[in-house]
């Protein structure tokens, strides 16, 4: 019989994606669902961005792209690194691609041979272990729950690195929790990595200006680390650009020229007019980021307030981008009084949730930690209010 290719076998579809699917077709059917499942602005794009783009079409950006992203983008990216992180690029070590995402997994396929490690702490992006197994890699993961404010010692990672350790994935501010790392606990992990040769680190750090607690901390500022640093950002999150797909690494030039290599044979150069909006989204105000900033650490609040006040439910307080990630395993085991809907792990929970609260959530299976849930606050206070409530209320039937 006709069958997929290994390779794809190996992959399991995304789970923020499959419950956003589910939740629209609820929608479709005429259900209120309030969808906290997928990690999206949202705000619209910032009108002077817009207005960028629209000058791009009429002055006739139109054409094939270079393959890295235009001159003119990357050594905005190379101006913006030296401003805000005191980082020093040159535009031949900036890759811009069609999204982080694709920043990721560029870089994962350009430095992971079969049989390599990728370390991958836990609690973690859904995509990242999809992308070490499709590049032949063996993910290895790092358990850092919620009493440790799901954080990473470098106890932890000196013991997970072994001979065959090809690389650490680090999010901060992290999707999923809201953790972020500080300066004092990345210099503590430089430590470690700069004691393995051929170790790298992939910083993602898509959610920089997203940060609750002062300025962000890149772990390739250390002596010694720009070296080993891969960093992936782009426009999506900060700018509320995420249909534009604009995402860049920042890195050794040699690893920016086989991400070129790789990108050149199967997407090329990302969109022509999205490069000329990202371009003035780094060299224009940035009073946008800010006032987006404060409208999120006004939900955070909102948020961890309201769902302190769930019984059940442990939370903590996320210092950066905009997910909340609480305890629900106090409900495992349990059946709704109403329906005898029975709850056994955080996947069950996350769809009692939809069908009896009519709210889309992740279940935390998908990243990494079985014990929690994943909710987006990237959504109106209104919407965030009216959430909780029903949360509220459909978790008061769980005996």
């Amino acid at each position: 019989m006709a069958q997929l290719s290994n390779r794809l076998q190996r992959l399991a579809p995304s789970a923020t994606l499959a419950m956003s699917q589910k939740s629209s077709e609820m929608k479709a059917q005429g259900i209120d669902v309030i969808n906290m499942s997928v990690g999206e602005p949202d705000f619209n794009t910032p009108d002077h961005i817009k207005q960028a783009a629209k000058l791009a079409i009429d002055e006739n950006y139109s054409k094939y792209s270079p393959v890295p992203g235009y001159p003119d983008l990357r050594q905005a990216i190379a101006r913006k690194l030296e401003r805000e992180n005191h980082l020093h690029y040159t535009p031949a070590e900036i890759l811009v691609s069609n999204g982080a995402k694709q920043s990721v997994c560029n870089t994962v396929m350009a430095l992971v041979n079969p049989g390599d490690e990728v370390i991958i702490p836990a609690p973690y992006w859904v995509s990242y272990p999809q992308m070490a197994l499709l590049a032949g890699g063996t993910p290895v993961f790092i358990e850092a729950g919620f009493d440790q404010n799901f954080k990473i010692t470098p106890e932890q990672l000196e013991a997970a690195i072994t001979p065959k350790t090809r690389m650490l994935i680090l999010c901060s501010p992290s999707n999923p929790t809201g953790s972020v790392y500080s300066k004092a606990e990345l210099q503590a992990l430089a430590d470690v990595i700069l004691r393995h040769n051929d170790l790298f680190v992939l910083a993602d750090e898509i959610y920089e200006h997203i940060n609750y607690i002062g300025q962000h901390e890149s772990i390739a500022q250390f002596e010694g680390m720009k070296e080993r640093s891969i960093i992936v950002n782009g426009v999506s999150k900060a700018y509320a650009m995420t249909g534009w797909r604009i995402g860049y690494i920042a890195a050794p030039e040699w690893i920016v020229k086989g991400c070129n290599k790789l990108q050149g044979q199967y997407t090329s150069g990302p969109c022509s007019v999205s490069q000329k909006a990202a371009e003035f989204a780094y060299t224009a105000s940035q009073d946008c980021v800010e006032e987006m900033r404060q409208a999120f650490q006004r939900r955070r609040d909102l948020i961890v307030k309201l769902a302190k006040d769930i019984t059940g439910l442990e939370v903590n307080m996320p210092e950066g981008a905009f997910y909340l990630f609480p305890k629900c395993s106090s409900f495992f085991g349990k059946k709704s009084i109403v329906d005898g809907f029975a709850v056994n792990n955080s996947t069950d929970f996350a769809m009692y949730l939809l069908e009896k609260a009519h709210v889309a959530t992740v279940g935390g299976d998908a990243f990494g930690d079985p014990d929690c849930f994943r909710m987006s606050y990237a959504t109106s206070d209104e919407n965030i209010v009216e959430a909780m409530k029903r949360i509220k209320e459909a978790l008061g039937n769980l005996k």
